[in-house]
């Protein structure tokens, strides 16, 4: 029994892997820590090029909403093989007295990029408006 359900975790992956919404997702979040990275670096130098700040403050426009995509994508496409499985989740009974259902819990994932994905992206909306607009004015004041 357990033999096939390593096998069966391990296709399971391999199809879920070859899904183009993973590349979405990679792609998106590579550059963005990239960008990040290089914009921490730059920053203990102390020497920030306004080319990097104006990455870090914005690509996040459309590099967050296709990272976001694409995890949601993935996750979609793995329900069925995690409900058909039972992959990751417990069923009573058992010693614990415990039981989860993975399958519901990435639901639930999905359920929450509802009011976590606006709040944080308008959340960086206002920090690139913050940041950029000072450093304009910064700018034509010199």
């Amino acid at each position: 029994m357990v033999k096939s359900r390593i096998k069966f975790s391990h296709s399971f992956m391999e199809l879920v892997q070859s899904e183009d919404s993973v590349l979405l997702f990679v792609v998106a979040w590579t550059i963005t820590e990239i960008i990040r990275y290089s914009f921490y670096t730059f920053s203990l130098l102390n020497h920030l090029p306004y080319l990097i700040k104006w990455a870090r403050y914005t690509l996040f426009i459309v590099l967050y909403p296709m990272g976001v995509s694409g995890e949601l994508l993935t996750i979609y496409a793995a329900l069925p093989f995690v409900r058909q499985s039972g992959l990751y989740s417990i069923s009573l009974p058992n010693k614990y007295n415990f039981s989860f259902d993975y399958y519901t819990f990435l639901i639930l994932v999905m359920i929450s990029y509802i009011p976590i994905f606006p709040q944080l992206y308008f959340h960086m909306l206002h920090q690139r408006r913050k940041v950029l607009s000072h450093t304009e004015e910064h700018k034509k004041s010199e």
